[in-house]
């Protein structure tokens, strides 16, 4: 073990100590950001590998966040302004998101622990594959109650919005829906995340 990571360790110990027993919020959410900075800084081959690192190092702060129960986390992994990097970066991304959701179907902390993963996003964006893995984790995940994680792919907060006013606009033109109901509460129940309280803190790696 090199000195860094020995006084890591003393650092992490210290922050623990401080936090554990403190006011804590309900709901984080992460934006993953900053891999392909990470990569260049640390002299890696790509931002692949930069991707691969901040992946691995997600699962430390989940680990955290179920220690300090937490309750619910939002990670933001692919916003949908994503797709307009390099074909082999984002082809590295979605294998490393479906990696992740393959694991977390045989994790047994997410059975344990009782976590429900979601997937929030224009999932008609997604690949049939990618698709089909959600489904079945999230299935898998349905009725737990103690954790829950939302994962963001192929999201972004203007395309949420328009998604949420299509469907409004569907019900008003069905008449389901009278013009006069619509405020912040019923807009709400259109949104990816219906029935989730916003974050408490939003943290950006």
């Amino acid at each position: 073990m090199n000195f860094p990571s020995i006084l890591y360790r003393f650092y992490e110990k210290a922050l623990w100590n401080e936090i554990k027993s403190g006011p804590k919020p309900h709901h984080i959410g992460l934006i993953l950001d900053g891999n392909r900075r990470f990569a260049r800084l640390k002299g890696l081959a790509n931002a692949n590998d930069g991707h691969n690192a901040g992946s691995d190092k997600v699962e430390d702060f989940l680990d955290w966040c179920r220690k300090l129960e937490i309750r619910i986390v939002t990670l933001y992994g692919f916003s949908t302004e994503n797709y307009s990097r390099s074909e082999e970066e984002v082809n590295h991304l979605m294998k490393l998101f479906l990696r992740k959701l393959k694991e977390f179907q045989v994790d047994p902390v997410i059975k344990q622990e009782r976590v429900k993963v979601r997937v929030i996003g224009r999932r008609e964006d997604l690949s049939e594959e990618m698709n089909q893995e959600i489904e079945k984790i999230e299935e898998m995940t349905r009725d737990h109650d103690r954790f829950i994680l939302n994962i963001a792919i192929s999201y972004g907060g203007r395309a949420e919005i328009i998604d949420a006013v299509k469907k409004i606009g569907r019900e008003i033109e069905s008449g389901n829906l009278p013009v006069d109901q619509i405020d912040e509460k019923l807009f709400s129940k259109y949104l990816y995340t219906e029935g989730l309280p916003d974050p408490d803190l939003i943290i950006r790696t």
